[in-house]
C-alpha cells in the first residue's frame, strides 16, 4: 500500500510504511525505528498511526548502503570464460545499454542497466573483462 500526502498540490511525496522500506532496504523494522531514534530516518504517521517513510528517502538510503558496502575481491568464482578486452562501444538510453567489448580476435556484446554503465564508469577505449557463464553451448561443425 502505497500512500500520497502532500502540503500543497505542487509538492507531492510518496510515503510507504516501515515494514515495506524495512524489506526494500534488507533490514529488520528495529533498525529502522534506531535509525528514526539516531535522526537518520524521518518517518510520518498516517491517520491510523502508522510509520510511514518517504520512498525518496528509502532510495538514497539504498544508495547509501551500496556505496558503503564496496567491493569485496573475488576469491573464487565458477565461470571459468573470462575475456579481458576493450570497450569498443556503448549505446545507452535511459534504462538499458549495449557495450561491446573487443577481446582479442573476439567481439562480445553484452545488455545491461544504464545504471550498470555508470556504477562501472564504463566508457570507450577503457579495459573491461567480459565473464561468460552460458547454460547452452552449441557446437557447430564447419562444411570441408
Amino acid at each position: 500500500m502505497m500512500l500520497e500526502m502532500s502540503s500543497s498540490s505542487a509538492d507531492v511525496a510518496t510515503f510507504i510504511r516501515l515494514g515495506q522500506a524495512a524489506d526494500m532496504l534488507g533490514v529488520s523494522v528495529e533498525t529502522l525505528r534506531r535509525w528514526e531514534a539516531d535522526g537518520r530516518l524521518e518517518t510520518t504517521r498516517s491517520e491510523g498511526g502508522q510509520r510511514l517513510v518517504d520512498l525518496a528517502v528509502v532510495g538514497r538510503l539504498l544508495a547509501e548502503r551500496r556505496k558503503s558496502a564496496g567491493s569485496r575481491p573475488i576469491v573464487a568464482q565458477s565461470a571459468r570464460n573470462r575475456f579481458p578486452g576493450i570497450v569498443t562501444r556503448i549505446e545507452r538510453d535511459t534504462v538499458v545499454a549495449v557495450v561491446e567489448v573487443q577481446a582479442g580476435p573476439h567481439r562480445l556484446v553484452s545488455l545491461m542497466t544504464a545504471e550498470a554503465i555508470d556504477d562501472l564508469h564504463l566508457e570507450v577505449g577503457k579495459e573491461a573483462v567480459c565473464v561468460v557463464k552460458a547454460t547452452n553451448v552449441i557446437v557447430e561443425i564447419p562444411s570441408a
